[in-house]
Formats: C-alpha cells, structure tokens, sequence
C-alpha cells in the first residue's frame, strides 16, 4: 500500500507543472494583452464612469477596459509599485483620470500604501478589423 501512495505521489508531482501555464510577466503580460490590437493617439484622460475594468500589469503598466478598446497607461513614475496582487486607491477630480494624477497602491494583505504611481499618456488599443 505504501508503494502505491508514494508511486501516485510522484506521478502527481511529475505531472503538476506539465499542467500549470506559465504566467506572463510585465512586457510579455501586456504583449498578450494586446496581441491583435493597434495603438492609436494617446489621450490625456479617461472618463471613469465607462470603465468596465482595469488591470494592473507588475511593474509596467495599468489597462483600463472602455467598451471595446483598452487604454494603457505607462506611468511616468513609480511603476515598480505595480502588483497585480495590491488594490489601487484613486483620488479623482470630476470622473476622470487624467495623466497628471497619482495612484496609491494598497498592499491587499496588509492595507498599508506601498507606493505612488505618476499616470502618464492613456494610449487606446482597438482591435484590428480582419481582412478578408
């Protein structure tokens, strides 16, 4: 019996990380995000009352999802305090996030503030039409 358990263990063990997906990272992470996409002009604000979502891409970037297109913010300063795993805290003036506000980053087990990020540019990312 205990042959079988350590056998079936190893197996297991053998077999768990030909199973997990390798995760991205930072510009890899964000090259996925956008694969089939093309950058057009970028803006200075967002209207955050149509942002469905964002994602916070580790130390590189934040993605905000407006209907079909994502915007990309590249901060100016602070973009080693991108953790997917932290919460944003946003202060902002009139429903808009603008390139010139800062975003707190809240560290999710602690809630403590771990950092400031500088927003800069919104780049918007629409999705290439298929050519037929």
């Amino acid at each position: 019996m205990k042959k079988i358990l350590l056998t079936l263990a190893a197996a297991a063990v053998a077999v768990a990380p030909a199973a997990a997906a390798p995760r991205l990272h930072g510009e890899a992470e964000l090259a996925k995000l956008l694969e089939g996409r093309s950058a057009g002009a970028p803006v200075d604000c967002i209207d955050l009352s149509r942002v469905y979502s964002s994602h916070i891409v580790d130390r590189t970037a934040i993605v905000y999802e407006v209907g079909s297109t994502l915007y990309v913010n590249r901060p100016r300063a602070g973009a080693e305090s991108l953790d997917s795993w932290d919460a944003m805290v946003l202060k902002p003036f009139d429903h808009e996030l603008c390139r010139v506000d800062v975003v707190q980053m809240l560290d999710a087990g602690s809630h403590f503030m771990k950092g400031s990020v500088f927003l800069g540019d919104f780049v918007p990312y629409k999705k290439v039409a298929a050519s037929r």
